[in-house]
């Protein structure tokens, strides 16, 4: 009997512009901290856990794919879900689909501007690899 468990190995890669924050499947991250108001181009993913599911049946194929998704966060840091577009998809649209509904949780730091948090719109790359995190290493 299959479980329908999602698998918790492999690893999504969230690449924020202007951060190299690596969120990863199998990793515990420490409770997310805000980042101090500073003076910022694009917001700053803040997320202690991936929110991005690796669609089951996918990951069991081997199917990996980099999603580009465009976001845009409001002033306080909240992705806006109404908002969010693929931008460049991965070719395999259960992989977009998964892409567009985790980006709903993400959270981030608001871009600043003149010492003020500002609202923004950028490219958030998302990638699925299903053998990037196996062994707790670093994801790269």
């Amino acid at each position: 009997m299959r479980s329908t468990a999602r698998p918790r190995r492999g690893a999504v890669r969230l690449w924020p512009i202007g951060a190299a924050l690596v969120c990863a499947l199998s990793c515990k991250s420490p409770a997310p901290q805000h980042a101090p108001a500073e003076e910022n181009d694009v917001p700053v993913a803040i997320n202690g856990e991936s929110p991005f599911q690796y669609p089951a049946d996918l990951y069991d194929q081997g199917v990996e794919g980099e999603v580009r998704l465009r976001l845009y966060v409001d002033a306080l840091g909240r992705v806006l879900p109404e908002s969010t577009r693929v931008a460049s998809s991965s070719g395999t649209p259960a992989l977009d689909s998964a892409a567009v509904a985790g980006a709903a949780q993400l959270r981030f730091a608001p871009a600043h501007h003149n010492g003020q948090p500002v609202a923004a719109t950028f490219v958030q790359p998302v990638i699925f690899r299903k053998n990037a995190a196996q062994g707790g290493g670093t994801v790269n």
